[in-house]
């Protein structure tokens, strides 16, 4: 039995996936923000709890907004920014009295979508959150890549391709990928050429009524999206391409970005498919469970 838990900045989910890949028992609870050692106790807690519910001992994998520093293992590049600079690993292994693997959450998105979702069987896998944050998460034969420095697929902190307003990320730099096709970012985008406040499913909703501000951000967000997708694709050649992320629902997407692409790609013909995620919010947590 393998358990998958998605250690993210608002809830941690458990997953518990039979050898089959069959879902087993899902359960929730709040993430204690700010409390590193309450945290650590949460995860620990479901996994212990989950074990006295199904009577048996599993495999523990944990997906997180961030990286485990290949120099120290303390975990680097969250924006749940608790966990900075601590064992993390260590310190659930020791809780738990067995050994654990830890990704970034979106390894794990890329992993399950590569391993039964909208890219099974694709060779190379470029997984994209479009959320709260930009991720990216890549996959080849069947195996998450990590790099030489934990951070292969951190799409969202390299600088959005043809943009002169150049906005400071919290990473410390500017004009991030991040700052533009996160929701936030498109919600800030909106406000700040128009002087008016939505959130992107507003956004998306007054769009499709017809309001052409809200098109036109629309339209923005497509070109910035087969911009940065198509640097992608320049240096990866995925196979395919799969949307993850609250913005990954946006169906208009699908049809819009691959004609857009075109233009930015260095080929005569583009064969990579964009593909929205098969298993929807479960991605993450069912990666972690296959690491």
């Amino acid at each position: 039995m393998r358990f998958g838990i998605d250690l993210g900045g608002t809830k941690i989910e458990i997953i518990a996936l039979g050898s089959d890949g069959h879902p087993l028992l899902r359960r929730r609870v709040a993430t204690p923000q700010g409390d590193y050692e309450g945290t650590v106790m949460a995860v620990a807690g479901l996994v212990e709890a989950a074990e006295r519910e199904l009577g048996q001992r599993g495999s523990v994998g944990i997906g997180i907004p961030g990286a485990e520093s290949r120099l120290t293992g303390l975990i680097k590049n969250a924006n749940s920014t608790w966990l900075i600079g601590q064992p993390l690993r260590r310190d659930i292994e020791t809780a738990l009295q067995r050994q654990v693997r830890i990704e970034n959450d979106a390894n794990c998105f890329a992993l399950s979508e590569a391993t039964d979702g909208a890219a099974a069987g694709a060779e190379v896998v470029f997984g994209v959150i479009l959320g709260t944050g930009v991720g990216g998460g890549i996959v080849v034969r069947g195996q998450t890549l990590i790099g030489a420095n934990a951070i292969a697929g951190e799409w969202g902190h390299n600088p959005m391709p043809g943009e002169h307003h150049q906005p400071e990320c919290y990473c410390g730099r500017k004009g991030c990928i991040e700052l533009y096709l996160s929701g936030p970012g498109m919600a800030n985008e909106h406000r700040r050429l128009t002087m008016t406040d939505f959130a992107p499913e507003d956004i998306v909703a007054r769009a499709a009524a017809g309001d052409a501000d809200c098109e036109a951000t629309l339209v923005r967000y497509e070109q910035r999206l087969a911009r940065a997708l198509a640097l992608v694709i320049n240096i990866l050649d995925p196979d395919v391409i799969v949307l993850g992320g609250g913005l990954s629902n946006l169906d208009r997407l699908y049809d819009s970005v691959p004609r857009l692409w075109d233009a930015h790609v260095f080929s005569d013909h583009v064969a990579t498919r964009l593909a929205k995620n098969r298993h929807g919010d479960s991605s993450g947590v069912r990666g972690a469970a296959w690491l």
